[in-house]
């Protein structure tokens, strides 16, 4: 096991972590605030990525791909919104799930007609087509912007949400969102931003991830499930949890799939490597039940 090669696989799962945490992070504030199971969530990625595709097919442009991709996932999730999400909050979960599901299968469906079932491919910027020096290895330079727009997308999320009246309104809704009505804010308006906000975050990720895998209807569920884990571990409505919990289990998958299938041989490597961050979720739920940073009621 030479350096170089954990020192890839390093920044690779630091940069699978970040995109992680960004989905994640849009469904832990909607479970958290809004105690909503939205199901369609992982669609939402999918959907922005095909609208990246789409956008730089028509303008060769990175910035109208990453304009048309956000704007239009935060556009569809405000009609979602209105005139479906809204009527579900006062029901329970079960209403939640099957209405969000079949937001889920309509979005999945909708996106072969529109654009074919064939996998769809964007290129990297040229300004980032090619590879950069970290030490001595040579890393592509489209993976490390991708690191630092995810790391610098987290920075933000911090400063609005502890530095601003917004951020104080979401950090009072996770903890006791009827005493905040009761404060005089305007619940239903906050729940409209935070889905929104929410789904523009996934879109982020739709964008950043593009380039780096080929983009097709199923490609939203994977990342959900994964999403869930991640909420789960680092706790409901924690954006600091998520954050922590996506950069763990974006290590803990990343090295599973690198090294186990050598070190315990085929087929036990591969299957282990599988289950590996399921193994992590309920090794860390045994121990807080909760949640890594569970946000306090």
């Amino acid at each position: 096991m030479s350096v170089m090669l954990v020192s890839e696989q390093l920044l690779n799962a630091l940069q699978y972590g970040v995109m992680l945490f960004l989905i994640a992070s849009g469904l832990t504030l909607v479970l958290g605030i809004m105690n909503t199971l939205n199901l369609a969530h992982g669609a939402l990625f999918m959907l922005a990525a095909y609208l990246a595709v789409a956008t730089y097919g028509m303008t060769h442009s990175f910035v109208a791909a990453a304009a048309g991709a956000v704007a239009g996932v935060a556009a569809v999730a405000a009609a979602l919104e209105v005139l479906v999400m809204r009527q579900l909050y006062e029901r329970d979960h079960l209403d939640q799930v099957l209405a969000s599901f079949g937001l889920l299968l309509l979005l999945t469906e909708a996106a072969p007609m529109l654009w074919g079932r064939a996998s769809l491919e964007m290129p990297a910027p040229a300004a980032l087509a090619g590879s950069v020096a970290v030490g001595t290895l040579r890393y592509p330079a489209y993976r490390l912007f991708v690191t630092g727009a995810g790391l610098l997308i987290a920075a933000m999320m911090y400063w609005a949400i502890h530095h601003t009246r917004i951020g104080i309104q979401i950090r009072a809704g996770a903890t006791n969102r009827t005493m905040l009505a009761c404060c005089g804010v305007n619940v239903r308006k906050l729940f409209f931003l935070v889905f929104c906000a929410g789904a523009a975050l996934a879109g982020a990720a739709g964008l950043l991830v593009s380039p780096l895998v080929a983009v097709d209807a199923s490609m939203g569920d994977a990342i959900l499930t994964l999403c869930f884990v991640i909420v789960a571990i680092g706790g409901l409505g924690s954006v600091r949890g998520a954050f922590v919990a996506a950069l763990a289990v974006g290590f803990v998958d990343t090295f599973g799939r690198a090294f186990l299938p050598s070190v315990l041989g085929f087929p036990l490597g591969p299957a282990v490597a599988s289950v590996g961050v399921y193994a992590f979720m309920a090794a860390v739920l045994i121990w807080r039940p909760r949640g890594l940073f569970p946000v306090r009621i």
